[in-house]
């Protein structure tokens, strides 16, 4: 199969290209960018007249609910809005029901991933068995399955000797642990920003120190073991600016933000409108702040959907006793054009793309992202100017709920390309 994109805007961090120019595809892979290679001949072309080409974009949190919470989701339902979304890539936390803590359960994920022949699916395998934070599981078993990295999802470890032992562990077999940074205790069952808003609206509170006092921990577990940490969805400003300090230590960290944090603080809960309450909870407009500065001077090393589909049974109640998430799969996109749209520097958008492709993908440790010749040819087509209403029944996810419904936002895609064949086009 060969395939010719042609006339688009192409945008590739990973190379420094932002050009009109055309792109060539064969067997899968990215064949040439710009002048066609000797003798080919498209079997399909692409005109992206008016469009940018990116690489497919790589989610670093996404929830498909398989195994266990097909109510909520199936991973056909999340792939199709990967697809809509133009993510080619996902990274799925180990917190399924069973949890991902055995070799043929994420053998057999993948073999339902494969066979829907969609989207790229990289599980992350349960650190401890159960998510229990207690034994820990075979992780040498599970990365032969397929898991990139070991993670508790929403699980603190309640016994710091546990951690230790995994991140030396981690360390000798040259792992990564994906850790949300979060005390056990401080904040335990709060379900918002400890704030004025908060207290004003008799919510219980999270506070930052919930995540500072988390990540003084795992620094120093870091420079015992040396193992290298993934650091999921930091949220506040003093959280990122002990993240930026062991980075300037030299202490082998990473770390992401989700996309509704970008953009929205706590006073977006209005009048207690679930569909606002996240995890970790939206915070002050300093954090969010804080947040952009990160993203341009590069502490933050990717930004993820944070893609928690969830059933109405479950959101429709009370803030405090609806389940926490929101879809975020085909809003990524769209999220971080309007992030670009408000940086006022010339390259805004080469950078807001890199921190969902080729940033991503590194920060994973996997081959994507990139349209580099002789990479996997996974591509996304979108409008950048062309506007849309977030409008729930027209997702494809199965999970309705976003604090953005209703919201007008800037970009569409038009058609996504996974391994050098046409797996969505908007018609």
């Amino acid at each position: 199969m060969k395939l010719h994109i042609k006339n688009g805007r192409l945008i590739d961090p990973a190379n420094g290209i932002d050009a009109v120019t055309d792109l060539f595809i064969a067997d899968g892979k990215v064949a040439a960018v710009g002048t066609a290679p000797t003798e080919f001949t498209a079997d399909q072309t692409l005109d992206a007249t008016g469009l940018v080409v990116a690489p497919g974009l790589v989610d670093l949190s996404a929830r498909l609910r398989e195994p266990g919470y097909e109510y909520k989701a199936t991973l056909e339902s999340e792939m199709q809005a990967a697809m809509r979304g133009g993510v080619t890539t996902l990274v799925c936390p180990p917190d399924t029901d069973p949890v991902l803590d055995e070799p043929g359960l994420v053998q057999m994920l993948k073999h339902r991933a494969r066979s829907l022949n969609l989207a790229n699916v990289h599980p992350l395998g349960a650190l401890t068995m159960g998510l229990k934070g207690q034994a820990l599981t075979e992780m040498a078993e599970l990365t032969e399955a397929g898991c990139i990295g070991f993670a508790q999802a929403e699980v603190p470890i309640l016994d710091t000797n546990v951690l230790l032992r995994a991140l030396q562990y981690a360390k000798t077999f040259g792992y990564t642990v994906w850790l949300r940074p979060q005390d056990p205790h401080i904040g335990r069952g709060g379900v918002a920003h400890s704030g004025p808003l908060a207290s004003r609206l008799g919510l219980s509170g999270v506070p930052v120190m919930a995540e500072t006092i988390a990540l003084h921990t795992i620094f120093e577990l870091v420079r015992s073991t040396g193992a290298r940490v993934h650091l999921c969805r930091i949220s506040s400003a003093a959280g990122l600016e002990l993240v930026r300090a062991a980075k300037k230590e030299g202490l082998p960290v990473t770390c992401d933000v989700g996309v509704h944090h970008l953009h929205m603080t706590d006073a977006d809960i209005g009048f207690f409108d679930s569909n606002a309450r996240l995890t970790p909870p939206l915070r002050s407009g300093r954090d969010r702040d804080a947040i952009t500065s990160g993203l341009l001077d590069g502490t933050i090393d990717a930004v993820c959907s944070d893609h928690t589909p969830v059933d109405d049974d479950e959101k429709l109640l009370p803030f405090a006793e609806a389940s926490p998430g929101a879809t975020g799969l085909e809003l990524l996109l769209s999220l971080m054009l309007k992030w670009a749209e408000g940086q006022h520097v010339a390259d805004a958008l080469p950078r807001a793309l890199a921190k969902i492709t080729f940033d991503a993908a590194r920060t994973a440790g996997l081959p994507a992202g990139q349209l580099t010749v002789g990479a996997a040819a996974d591509v996304v087509l979108f409008d950048p100017n062309l506007r849309w209403l977030v409008n729930g029944a027209a997702l494809a996810s199965q999970g309705k709920h976003s604090p953005f419904l209703g919201y007008e936002l800037t970009g569409q895609v038009q058609a996504t390309v996974v391994g050098g064949r046409v797996a969505w086009q908007r018609r």
